[in-house]
């Protein structure tokens, strides 16, 4: 959960950028919409780490020697988190490249949110927290039917994963 939330604000922070960096009014709205619907998931799960007496804030993790190849801190180890070039690309692009960018970025972060949800399913125990089950269920669903949104606005064809 800690770990879905940090996921979330990367992609509030993306959708910070669609109003000043594109005319697409299509677009705008989508990020309007996720931005939303990440914003409502992020407060879910903040209430349900405290109402568990968890820590909201992720552990701060061991920092591997910066020597070491093949380790980006940036991408906080999660499944489909844009690594600082992709980030910078994005608030440098504007108009259409700035809505490839923006859609093929969103769509490899709701693939890791999808990754990160099945992780939670196949954890022992998981199901057995209706409200948390509902809240994941939700969170599946909801990327799922987004990514072929996007892939519908890329002029890719939607592509249906398996489950």
């Amino acid at each position: 959960m800690r770990g879905m939330i940090v996921h979330h604000a990367q992609a509030v922070e993306m959708t910070a950028l669609v109003e000043s960096h594109t005319e697409n009014k299509e677009l705008r709205l989508l990020g309007a919409r996720i931005s939303q619907s990440q914003s409502d998931e992020m407060k879910f799960m903040k209430r349900w780490l405290e109402g568990r007496g968890e820590p909201v804030s992720p552990p701060v993790p061991e920092m591997p020697s910066m020597d070491m190849p093949g380790h980006d801190m940036s991408s906080h180890h999660m499944p489909g988190m844009l690594n600082p070039k992709q980030m910078d690309a994005l608030r440098k692009a504007k108009g259409a490249e700035f809505d490839r960018l923006f859609l093929a970025g969103m769509i490899q972060h709701h693939n890791g949110a999808l990754i990160m949800v099945k992780d939670l399913f196949d954890t022992a125990g998981a199901g057995q927290d209706a409200e948390l089950f509902n809240f994941a269920t939700d969170v599946d669903s909801g990327q799922r039917a987004e990514i072929r949104i996007m892939q519908t606005m890329l002029g890719e064809k939607p592509v249906e994963e398996k489950r």
